[in-house]
């Protein structure tokens, strides 16, 4: 085994437990299913298991270590991520009276933005590039040599959690919000209660330190 069995189990329900905890993650999940659907539920996830892949490669090969040498780095880019996040709970709740008088089978958010929201906005989440390289070497044994491929073998698993756990609270808010879009009053209520979540999602980012 490339990897240490015992820490490998430890892992999962470690990273398991961390993920069904209502987050920021989940709670971006949830609006994007809400608004747009389970199909754009399901690639919020991809977006943000897509960002998590990322992440998971640049504390494989050290260049977050930018963060700890460069700390105005770290408050850039969380302040790009907050201001992201606000950007959309702002344009959300501003264009909830569109499209009243469409039919219902139109969504209110895309396939694309739903998985470029998700992207972007895990993407310039330092938190998560900080909790990554903080979490991820625990479960690595330097002995058994291969360090990349632990790595890779730990965020295939963090990745399929995640698909998992949010995936799961996507196309569940999707199909919620899809019968509750056939009501105006609803719909509005879902537009208003999704941008709220996103701005509150980005202000709580740029509260963080």
């Amino acid at each position: 085994m490339p990897v240490d069995q015992r820490l490998l189990v430890l892992f999962t329900v470690t990273t398991l437990i961390a993920m069904v905890t209502p987050g920021p993650d989940m709670l971006f999940v949830l609006g994007c299913g809400m608004r747009g659907g389970p199909r754009a539920g399901l690639l919020a996830t991809a977006g943000v298991a897509v960002s998590e892949a990322i992440h998971i490669a640049v504390a494989a090969v050290g260049l977050a270590a930018l963060f700890a040498a460069v700390p105005v780095a770290f408050t850039v880019v969380r302040i790009l991520g907050a201001a992201y996040l606000i950007y959309l709970g702002v344009q959300i709740i501003r264009k909830r009276r569109q499209g009243m008088d469409e039919p219902v089978a139109g969504r209110g958010m895309s396939d694309r933005r739903a998985f470029v929201s998700g992207l972007v906005t895990n993407l310039l989440n330092p938190k998560m590039v900080t909790f990554t390289i903080a979490f991820l070497p625990q479960f690595v044994d330097p002995s058994l040599g291969r360090v990349w491929l632990q790595f890779a073998i730990l965020g295939a698993v963090m990745i399929a959690l995640e698909f998992l756990v949010d995936g799961t609270v996507g196309v569940l808010a999707g199909r919620i919000g899809g019968w509750l879009r056939t009501r105006h009053k609803a719909r509005r209520r879902i537009d208003t209660a999704t941008g709220g979540i996103f701005i509150g999602l980005g202000v709580r980012l740029a509260a963080e330190r």
